[in-house]
């Protein structure tokens, strides 16, 4: 009986080997190219940019300048969801099964464009109203700017889809390096370059263009230049009949709906503390130097965030187009596990070399590195969530990721009114944390129900709560040994990667290494 099991064991498994390689092995192949070519130059992108948080932090050397940056910046994102409602994953769903995917297209442009032609005209209406709001009275032209800026890249955002869609990641890589490319030359520009003539050559007619009393404005200037600039790139991708399909509109705002609901949720459980922080404080605390502080940790645990980008623009239409596939489960099953291992390797990483990550900014504000791993905790289980994610959307079930979201942002904005005025930016990033685990659990425990997959959850805590054993031993044992930590540090990431080559060479071995055996 034994021996027969075994010899069952076996067959199953060669039976799984000879799949994977001929079906599973192409999809995960076509998915992994394209997170590649797509997560190149996201990652690289937003890696350029977030040389722009070390940078400003040695521009801008008071912490409130910085921490009003962040505070804008957290309302635009609130607001791109909104002006988008979830018409990007409508496009997905719609453009995919119509047989005129322009239609779709066209639809969607125009309901955005007049959407976001009324947003530009209430902001210019209200602009001194807004601004003082919002702490900034002496400069509603900053809102101005923000707002067009928005209205930019909501137009841009179908043209990206249809590039996604379409598979064609060489023009979207492009287009997003000249995006930052911009943005990033223009930041130099008149944060150093202008200041630099001004010290050194004051009487240059090219100070003409230069008021040094505009301050962080510039930093939106060049936002709205290089979004500008990307808009006129993606002209030509619009080139489709514009005709308004009345019904067809109608179905894909019902089937946005429920995710306008989730990006609007999500933005709350991403950046309501940037927001609440500077209310919930004691003005003796100074609350937009302690925000300019948070804020600055905050972008330094953004690699897992390019990672978790990246996949998303390859795995959003990729199991659009898989889902009626044949044991597309399995695949999605194990994309999970490898997702899983390379967010932790991320984790584990920058958690361990903090210190050393934090040096690369302005010494004021390095107050709060022991934010950043309780952040890249967060990143990992939002991109776990993500992918889970799968279940309601495939199903059509959208509504429950509205339900997922407004349960976080309960969370969120409790624990943040609760635990900042006690614990200050480190409540805010334990809300985060703890937001994201429950709706994790919440999104897997249902997915049990309407669209079960075999995911490796044995695997996956094996991971996850050995990372969590190798982080917490060097932080509170070995952290702060001067240059040694460091040695510490890589010695424990070389521990986990040899616990990941371990448990899994076998399958490596069996799946990728092997060559391919016909059925007997």
């Amino acid at each position: 009986m034994i021996r027969n099991a075994k010899h069952g064991r076996s067959k199953v498994k060669k039976v799984f080997s000879i799949w994977f390689k001929h079906t599973g092995l192409k999809a995960i192949k076509k998915l992994s190219g394209e997170t590649a070519i797509y997560g190149v130059p996201s990652i690289v992108g937003r890696f350029l940019n977030w040389w722009l948080t070390p940078y400003w932090s040695h521009v801008f050397i008071n912490q409130s300048e910085m921490g009003s940056i962040i505070n804008v910046y957290a309302y635009a994102a609130f607001l791109f969801v909104m002006l988008t409602y979830g018409m990007e994953t409508g496009y997905f769903r719609y453009a995919s099964q119509k047989k005129n995917p322009a239609d779709v297209f066209s639809s969607a442009m125009i309901s955005l464009f007049f959407t976001t032609l009324s947003f530009v005209i209430v902001v210019f209406s209200f602009r001194n109203e807004l601004s003082g709001a919002i702490d900034l009275a002496n400069h509603p032209e900053y809102i101005s700017i923000m707002a067009v800026t928005l209205a930019f890249d909501v137009m841009t955002t179908l043209p990206f889809a249809q590039l996604r869609l379409q598979h064609r990641p060489v023009r979207f890589a492009v287009l997003k390096f000249v995006n930052i490319g911009v943005n990033i030359f223009f930041n130099i520009l008149f944060l150093s370059f202008f200041p630099y003539v001004q010290n050194h050559q004051p009487d240059s007619i090219l100070l003409n263009l230069y008021n040094p009393e505009f301050g962080i404005g510039y930093v939106f200037l060049s936002n709205l230049i290089a979004s500008f600039v990307l808009l006129l790139c993606l002209i030509p991708q619009m080139k489709v009949r514009w005709i308004l399909d009345w019904p067809l509109l109608k179905k894909m705002l019902a089937y946005s709906f429920p995710i306008f609901i989730v990006g609007v949720t999500g933005q709350i459980n991403q950046n309501i503390d940037k927001i609440l922080l500077p209310k919930l404080l004691d003005p003796s605390q100074e609350p937009m130097k302690q925000l300019g502080i948070y804020g600055t940790a905050f972008k330094m645990a953004v690699l897992l965030n390019m990672f978790i980008q990246a996949f998303r623009f390859a795995f959003e239409p990729f199991f659009f187009s898989q889902k009626n596939d044949i044991d597309t489960k399995k695949v999605y099953a194990l994309i999970m596990k490898y997702f899983s291992i390379l967010g932790l390797i991320i984790f584990l990483g920058i958690s361990t070399f903090t210190d050393l990550i934090m040096k690369i900014v302005a010494s004021q504000y390095r107050d709060a590195a022991g934010v950043v791993p309780i952040i890249l905790m967060a990143n990992f289980f939002m991109g776990i969530y993500f992918t889970l994610s799968l279940w309601y959307k495939v199903t059509d079930k959208t509504k429950f990721g509205a339900y997922f979201g407004i349960l976080g942002s309960v969370v969120t904005i409790l624990l943040n009114v609760l635990l900042i005025p006690v614990m200050g930016y480190y409540g805010s990033a334990i809300a985060i944390l703890l937001c994201f685990v429950l709706m994790t659990v919440f999104s897997y425990s249902l997915s049990l129900k309407h669209y079960p997959v075999p995911y490796d959850l044995k695997s996956f805590f094996f991971y996850l709560f050995s990372s969590i054993f190798l982080f917490a031993l060097f932080w509170f044992v070995f952290r702060g040994n001067g240059i040694w930590q460091y040695g510490w540090a890589l010695l424990f990431n070389l521990i986990f990667w040899g616990l990941i080559f371990l448990r899994e060479k076998q399958e490596f071995s069996s799946l990728f290494l092997q060559k391919d055996k016909k059925p007997l």
